[in-house]
């Protein structure tokens, strides 16, 4: 019965691990987390999207009062934009989601989601919670609650609208919302299968001060959170930053503090806090029964605690841990077990691990796992080892009897790659449970993803990644420790390197583009890329659409070997020469079954890598499309696919270097373009404005895309002064008004209609111009409901021989989105007229 609850509590929280292979041991890990199974109060922090939580607090609430603390980020940045790559949109989520994983692991709070998603820029909370669906996300909310169980929330915006942003206001909606629904039975019924209702004390809003708005009041119950923590070495004004420093898609690397500084704190629902924000709460083991003779034995351990020899601290650590699961107290018990027998592995100096020898596998494939223990205490019984696929028990290996104090355990298995938590959730999904992010499995809305499970919920990542248990014993007490498998390897730049094992389909097929341009009737080819992940043989085809001929039917693959990559081409034409933007699909059969999974990774050094399986498909757009000119340059920002995109119309782009543009001969060129963002990050546009000027004026085209208000690199981006302010069109069907209908952007090569701005995606632009100089033409107006019209998205003015634009329109989305008429108007932006 013993092994079983310490078993269940591990089940209970192993959801939420962070993807690593081992906790610390050191001794600044021993003394905190001595200080924190002393603590059983608990906070819930509140806001939008990645990078709104306030790192500062969270890390002094997490490591100073050693509260559970955790985040709830409502969204997962999707719909933000990119300052380190070209991800957007969902990828760009996943990206984010692991930036917030990194900096919990720096602050300590643990992290949570809802099912809603960023779907861009929102001026009001009316718009927000209707396409996130309000009553979903407000259900998420109370789950998140219910299971959490936080003594306080802490939301970081108020409902009133000073977070400026529709996502922000809806968050304090959602918060006070939840506040009171999770206590209700009647609200959200069908989760107390699970859980049960929770009555959280107070709902605390975290006021502010950024920019020209200052919310916080003299009056105001503030705290010092900039307190030095000398176990740390550090202030918490320096956590943080480190902390937020993770947050590099959006460039927010954050200067170190210290000394005081204060949070301000105004009390939204429950009584307000007096002395301390956890007023009236018992955050002592006090709280449950039979919880002080456990503070005692914690006290007479951590008393007794001899820092040059830890070990000595384990036996009393097992009487606690067996005293722990004696409470009638669930909740506790999940929460402070697993935090009771990390400590004992730290204190007793137990290294143990399991690691898979590849980085991929696929469904029934047989799974090497290497694992290691080292027991650097005497006494110690390794009894058996288990896994969620099934490994046999290796009985009672006494560690301190072998020659030397560590062994390596090797065994091979079948590993069931289906039976795993989300299996024995019933999750039906697509991916036949693939390492696909649980909440991409399916297709969703605009406004919110598809989560099949409500115990999925909340969840940062899939709770179902493989893992072992080791079960010791010291003088007849047992304890567990987890781990994650790993795939684990050595990196000549980086040395030991851990990743997450991928569960891939037998065979992956990506289609080389995302979007296929056809201006006629002429054939393209079409090029796929195929990826074994276990030997396979079947056949790839492109699947039948009405008003395209694609040949050939299927072409056919036998025994490719597991790793092996190839690509197979096919042929594709429009039947007519009527408009169409159909969805292609490839398909491969393989065992049997239909698969139509692609594969992408992303990495980066400051989060682990990342492996997704999009679906495989690309857009076929046949339109009237007409080109000027052939060679353009392009000068990269931020990041964005906008060169892949003018390639795919049929443009030779190529990256400009400083050198080129100090020295070379731009007049080569039929346009130059500026990345998304490039007068924000790159600082050497402030030696290659003037040649790039002069090329404009010995009759080049310079087309600049949209720049933030802050920090730009330059005064003045254009010829002719005008200024980014924070104004955008987030409608993307807002009705656009031709001011300068003749203007040649308008109309040459491509006559532009309103048609050309039917099927936008998220918004029509952002960080429009205003002040604009007389000397540019404004060519476009176009405003949000009950805005005044905007006309600073596409300027254009001539100077000397060429010409300069400045376009606020969000292109980088929309080409890539294979919007038609987006093609016909950025193919004008690049022609000027000989």
């Amino acid at each position: 019965m013993k092994r079983i609850l310490l078993l269940a509590a591990f089940l209970l929280i192993r959801g939420m691990a962070f993807s690593q292979t081992a906790p610390p041991a050191d001794l600044v890990t021993i003394q905190q987390s001595f200080k924190k199974l002393n603590v059983l109060g608990s906070v819930l922090y509140v806001a939008a999207h990645p990078d709104d939580e306030n790192t500062r607090l969270l890390a002094y609430l997490a490591q100073e009062k050693h509260y559970r603390t955790g985040y709830l980020s409502l969204t997962r940045g999707d719909g933000g934009q990119n300052l380190i790559g070209n991800e957007q949109g969902e990828v760009l989520g996943l990206i984010r989601t692991q930036e917030l994983l990194a900096a919990r692991r720096v602050d300590g709070a643990e992290q949570f989601f809802s099912r809603a998603n960023d779907f861009g820029f929102s001026k009001g909370p009316e718009e927000t919670l209707k396409i996130w669906d309000h009553e979903k996300v407000l259900g998420d909310a109370v789950w998140v609650i219910r299971k959490f169980r936080p003594d306080i929330m802490i939301c970081r915006f108020p409902t009133t609208g000073e977070g400026g942003h529709g996502h922000h206001t809806s968050s304090a909606i959602i918060a006070q919302e939840a506040f009171a629904a999770a206590a209700d039975p009647k609200r959200f019924p069908e989760q107390l299968k699970y859980v049960q209702t929770w009555q959280v004390k107070r709902l605390l809003w975290n006021t502010f001060s950024f920019g020209n708005v200052n919310t916080t009041a003299p009056n105001q119950f503030k705290v010092d959170v900039g307190v030095y923590n000398p176990i740390l070495g550090k202030g918490y004004g320096e956590v943080a930053a480190d902390s937020r420093s993770n947050h590099k898609t959006q460039g927010f690397g954050t200067a170190k503090t210290r000394g005081s500084s204060f949070e301000f704190f105004k009390t939204i629902l429950g009584d307000a806090p007096v002395n301390d924000l956890m007023d009236g709460v018992n955050t002592t083991w006090g709280r449950i029964a039979g919880g002080d003779a456990i503070a005692a034995e914690l006290a007479g351990i951590k008393k007794d605690f001899d820092a040059e020899h830890p070990e000595k601290s384990v036996p009393g650590l097992l009487n606690v841990l067996a005293d722990i699961q004696k409470i009638d107290d669930h909740y506790v018990i999940g929460q402070k077990t697993p935090e009771v027998m990390d400590l004992i592995a730290a204190c007793a100096g137990l290294w143990v691990e399991a690691y898979a020898q590849e980085p991929s596998y696929a469904k029934g494939d047989s799974m090497k796992i290497v694992t290691q223990v080292i027991s650097r205490s005497k006494g110690i019984i390794l009894r058996n080892i288990t896994t969620d696929a099934g490994w046999p028990d290796i009985q009672n290996w006494d560690l301190e009897r072998q020659k030397k104090a560590s062994a390596d355990f090797s065994r091979e298995w079948n590993v069931v790659l289906a039976a795993n938590q989300l299996q024995s959730i019933n999750l039906k999904d697509l991916a036949g449970n693939v390492s696909q992010p649980y909440w991409l499995v399916t297709p969703h809305e605009l406004g919110t993803y598809n989560i099949a499970d409500q115990r999925l919920v909340g969840n940062p990542e899939n709770p179902d990644s493989p893992w072992a248990m080791f079960r010791f014993e010291l003088d007849g007490k047992q304890f567990f420790i987890q781990r994650k498998i790993m795939y684990k390897y050595v990196d000549p730049a980086k040395g030991e390197v851990y990743e997450p094992i991928v569960i891939a389909p037998p065979v992956t097929v990506n289609i080389v583009n995302k979007d296929y341009i056809f201006n006629s009737e002429k054939p393209q080819t079409i090029q796929v890329k195929l990826q074994s992940f276990t030997k396979a043989s079947g056949s790839i085809s492109l699947k039948p659409i009405a008003g395209w001929k694609i040949t050939p039917e299927k072409i056919d693959f036998t025994d490719k070997p597991k790793g092996t990559e190839w690509v197979e081409t096919f042929t594709v034409v429009p039947t007519d020469s009527k408009p169409k933007n159909d969805v292609l699909k490839a398909v491969v059969n393989t065992g049997g079954k239909d698969w139509s999974m692609g594969i992408q990774r992303v990495a980066y050094d400051h989060i682990p890598a990342i492996t997704l399986f999009p679906p495989a498909e690309a857009k076929l757009i046949n339109i009237d499309l007409k080109t000027a000119g052939k060679k353009i340059a392009y000068l990269p920002g931020a990041g964005d696919l906008v060169p892949e995109a003018l390639t795919q119309v049929g443009y030779e782009v190529h990256q400009l270097t400083e050198n080129e543009i100090m020295n070379g001969d731009l007049s080569v060129y039929d346009a130059i373009v500026t990345g998304v963002r490039a007068y924000n990050i790159n600082q050497r546009l402030v030696v290659e404005q003037p040649k790039l000027m002069d090329y404009v004026n010995k009759g080049g085209n310079l087309v600049v895309q949209y720049n933030v208000y802050s920090p730009l690199v330059l005064n003045q981006i254009g010829p002719y002064p005008f200024k980014v302010v924070n104004q955008r069109v987030t409608d993307e069907n807002a009705k656009v008004t031709f001011i300068d209908p003749a203007n040649a952007v308008l109309n040459y090569p491509n006559k532009i209609n309103q048609a050309d701005f039917e099927g936008w995606v998220q918004e029509r632009g952002l960080y429009f111009v205003s002040n604009i100089d007389s000397r540019y033409k404004t060519i476009l107006q176009m405003n949000d409901p009950g805005e005044a019209p905007n006309p600073g998205s596409l300027i254009v003015a001539d100077y000397g021989k060429g010409r300069f634009v400045y376009t606020s329109l969000d292109f980088f989305r929309e080409l890539p989105a294979g919007v038609p008429g987006a093609y016909r108007l950025f193919v004008n932006l690049l022609s000027k007229p000989k």
